[in-house]
């Protein structure tokens, strides 16, 4: 989706991909407005979550399609561009939504007549190990423009004792080549931490502790990978600039 504060409802119930949610979480450190709405959202739902739904008025679901356009998340209003030699920009504003309203939408969603579920039910299976590194509050994230050859995401938990790479439209390796992950250690050796699949748009959870590494590293190995690097890292994300 191109726009991304539109994600901030699917976010806050837990319905993105993983790589939809690496992007998301990227803009939400950014966006303080997708922050306010993510945690208001999230708060509405766990009242839901807490609340068996009952027989509306008939005008529910006409009062609710009639507000709809402030229910769901909007992108931000900018002014009109200012002549080229103005230096003032002014913050970005958003159309005001009405809780009461989201939490008849999500009503409605879930179904009248039915106790409201939590996403995490029983029957959901637990978290990936990738899924707990994007999520946890300690996740640093490394970002780096490969140009032409795509865009790369490391994300590193130190609680988790794990690092994520997340790559978006990542050129493939050169024939009979394999693109090989490395953890750098403070003393500057790279120790393998496994390979990437040739496909584009991955989430890849790299092999070994990640909590002491000062960085992260792609190489182009032969097929099968190497032990120590052969070729000088393509990318090299510093974890010491992590945010």
């Amino acid at each position: 989706m191109s726009d991304m504060h539109q994600l901030t409802g699917a976010y806050a119930l837990d319905a993105l991909d993983e790589l939809e949610r690496a992007r998301f979480e990227q803009h939400l450190a950014e966006c303080e407005d997708c922050r306010a709405e993510v945690a208001e959202l999230r708060e509405t739902a766990a009242l839901l979550a807490d609340t068996v739904a009952t027989p509306p008025p008939a005008s529910l679901r006409d009062s609710v399609l009639a507000g709809i356009s402030q229910v769901r998340p909007l992108a931000p209003e900018v002014p009109p561009a200012t002549p080229a030699t103005a230096t003032t920009v002014q913050p970005a504003t958003r159309r005001p939504w009405v809780p009461l309203l989201v939490a008849a939408a999500l009503a409605l969603i879930v179904g009248v007549g039915a106790a409201v579920t939590q996403p995490w039910a029983d029957d959901v299976p637990p978290p990936t190990a990738a899924e707990r590194v994007l999520r946890a509050p300690d996740a640093e994230e490394v970002f780096l423009d490969l140009g032409d050859a795509g865009r790369a995401t490391v994300v590193r938990s130190k609680a988790e004792n794990r690092a994520v790479i997340v790559t978006e439209d990542m050129v493939s390796a050169p024939e009979g080549k394999d693109y090989e992950l490395w953890f750098q250690t403070p003393d500057e050796a790279m120790v393998p931490a496994g390979l990437m699949k040739d496909d584009p748009d991955q989430t890849v959870v790299l092999d070994g502790p990640a909590a002491e590494a000062i960085a992260v590293g792609i190489t182009v190995e032969p097929d099968g990978g190497s032990r120590e690097p052969t070729t000088p890292p393509i990318a090299l994300f510093d974890l010491t600039e992590a945010t």
